[in-house]
């Protein structure tokens, strides 16, 4: 198993201290989960067990309890102050049940969800094909996975900007769209579907931009980061070679958002067959 490149602990720690300041700078987060609901009108679906995995702070496992008013709604995330924030959203006898786990171990049984949803939490995993192969073992087959995820060129900007102060690590890595959508294919998912979308927001300075980063958990979780702190020259540096991104006044902070989709095959539990050429068979 290759290393991974998330550091997991450190993106729950940061993810922990952020919780109560989450909600006031997750703009970003909240417009992409209104996108990504909005696909469920796309899709025929009646679920019994819905999974919001990598909730949050809730919002998104509220749209999904108004929504399926007649289904049981689980809400799942690795950092425990989220979730005591989701546990207190809506009223009493609508609230999700919370769970505090892992999201490539899942704590859930076997073929016991119908639709999994997760909104911009696939990317803090350390090993994604685990991630994947435990979506599938959880949904039942012809239960539905959708999900987004950041791209390689979300924050670009920043990436580039310390590229020119030093080559540490200063944003966390993201996956391709290609490969997330090999890693659906190899793990079993039957008819993936993979789109992305460039979205960019803007600010008057790098700092209220570190500032949004840091009030939303979305510190540098890289595994190969310096654990030493970033001293007020390089600071600056980055800062001046941010500024060569400006446009119009402001500062532009670009995300690639990756949206996927696919079905737990109706077979999934079936042994997988492997073709072998007949020429192979011939040597």
């Amino acid at each position: 198993m290759s290393e991974p490149l998330i550091d997991k602990a450190q993106a729950c720690r940061a993810f922990s201290r952020a919780a109560p300041t989450y909600d006031e700078a997750a703009v970003l987060q909240r417009e992409v989960s209104r996108r990504l609901q909005s696909r469920l009108d796309l899709v025929r679906l009646e679920p019994e067990n819905i999974l919001d995995l990598g909730c949050g702070t809730g919002e998104q496992t509220q749209a999904l309890l108004r929504r399926y008013s007649r289904s049981r709604v689980l809400a799942l995330d690795f950092a425990l102050p989220m979730l005591d924030i989701a546990r207190r959203r809506g009223r009493w006898r609508r609230r999700p049940r919370c769970v505090c786990g892992d999201m490539e171990q899942l704590p859930l049984a076997d073929a016991s969800i119908d639709l999994l949803i997760s909104n911009l939490a696939f990317q803090w995993a350390a090993q994604p094909a685990q991630l994947y192969a435990e979506c599938l073992r959880v949904l039942r087959p012809g239960g539905l996975l959708m999900f987004t995820s950041f791209g390689p060129d979300t924050l670009k900007e920043l990436r580039a900007a310390w590229r020119e102060v030093d080559r540490a690590p200063h944003v966390s890595p993201f996956m391709d769209m290609h490969d997330l959508g090999d890693i659906l294919v190899d793990t079993g998912f039957a008819a993936p579907v993979m789109d992305v979308e460039q979205m960019v927001l803007t600010y008057a300075t790098v700092d209220d931009l570190m500032r949004d980063l840091k009030q939303i958990g979305a510190s540098n979780a890289s595994s190969g980061r310096s654990r030493g702190l970033t001293g007020k020259a390089r600071m600056q540096a980055m800062r001046d070679a941010y500024e060569s991104w400006r446009c119009e006044g402001v500062l532009p902070a670009s995300y690639e958002i990756v949206y996927g989709h696919a079905w737990a095959p109706e077979n999934k539990n079936a042994p997988r067959q492997v073709s072998i050429p007949l020429r192979q068979l011939a040597d």
